[in-house]
């Protein structure tokens, strides 16, 4: 049997490249692949594309460290704890990173093109109450001459098997790497997520490589006792990496709810450049590794984060009751 898993470190730096186009999975701030996201800032990559679905702070927070050159994606937020990517904002208005916005129904349907190896997929959404199909965020230049892009946003071509209906024929994407968090894991590569998948599941099918943090790290067997319940197969991934809390301080289902002290802190940080720079020395550059990170959060705080209803009810105070 071949073993995928590999450490974080090892991880990011076999599978990630400087100008790599980069998927990440999860949905705000649900099952993000933080500590993958804090390893790709540590180790430096550059000029990276990013495509997304429902971006959260992981993708704000790759922004904002210099990271990423080029995003495409229908929606950044941090849920009630930013309803914009802050230093995503502050980026695109000052002309540091180019983006691209397709509607949040549109992008999984690229993803899933993508994981069926077609090369585009036609919808009629962007043609009704909509100028997604004209307002263009990259010049149509730099799709002809960036060979890491198709070479247009789209076309609107008519239906071949209906004529005189209009169709919008969008590119699938190629990715790269995908970044998924995951509740569960065994050593040969086989995935369980519990509770949504969102567009992780494509991700993964059309990913040239991906890398799959978890929770939990099983034994094959164990999942093979209920194999409907196991999305992505073993040959899948290049690389699961045992990351306990991995999603922090998004949520993960059926083991902890999201750290509202850390997405407030966050929020708070990015509001502002030199703040901003402080939070990235203090919860990335200065720590190793995703050890270091979890031991700094500790274990009582992270302890009121486990999923169970007492827990769940002082977390949603705690949240509300901020500013």
């Amino acid at each position: 049997m071949i073993s995928r898993i590999m450490t974080c470190k090892e991880a990011i730096e076999n599978f990630v490249r400087d100008g790599d186009t980069v998927a990440i999975g999860g949905f705000t701030t649900n099952r993000k692949p933080y500590a993958l996201v804090r390893e790709i800032i540590r180790q430096g990559r550059r000029e990276l594309y990013i495509e997304g679905s429902g971006a959260g702070g992981e993708t704000d927070l790759l922004i904002g460290a210099g990271c990423v050159k080029l995003m495409v994606n229908a929606y950044i937020s941090n849920g009630a704890f930013g309803n914009i990517g802050r230093r995503f904002r502050r980026a695109v208005e000052r002309g540091e990173l180019e983006f691209e916005d397709y509607s949040l129904d549109v992008q999984p349907l690229r993803f899933h093109a993508a994981a069926l190896g077609l090369p585009f997929i036609a919808v009629r959404g962007l043609l009704v109450e909509s100028d997604l199909e004209r307002r263009w965020g990259i010049p149509a230049e730099k799709y002809r001459q960036d060979p890491k892009l198709p070479p247009a946003k789209l076309l609107i071509r008519e239906n071949p098997f209906n004529p005189g209906e209009k169709l919008v024929y969008l590119p699938a994407p190629r990715i790269d790497v995908a970044l998924i968090h995951v509740q569960k894991a065994a050593h040969d590569g086989t995935v369980r997520i519990e509770g949504p998948a969102f567009v992780d599941v494509d991700l993964a099918m059309a990913a040239r490589h991906v890398i799959v943090s978890c929770e939990e790290l099983v034994d094959p067997e164990e999942l093979r006792r209920e194999p409907w319940l196991n999305q992505i197969p073993f040959i899948i991934p290049s690389a699961c990496v045992h990351l306990p809390f991995g999603a922090h301080p998004s949520q993960c289902v059926n083991h902890y709810d999201y750290d509202p002290e850390m997405m407030h802190l966050y929020d708070r940080a990015c509001r502002d450049d030199e703040l901003y720079g402080r939070f990235l020395d203090e919860y990335v550059y200065s720590l190793k590794d995703h050890g270091e990170y979890i031991s700094k959060i500790g274990p009582d705080r992270l302890g009121r984060l486990k999923v169970g209803e007492k827990n769940y009810v002082e977390n949603l105070a705690r949240g509300n009751g901020e500013s």
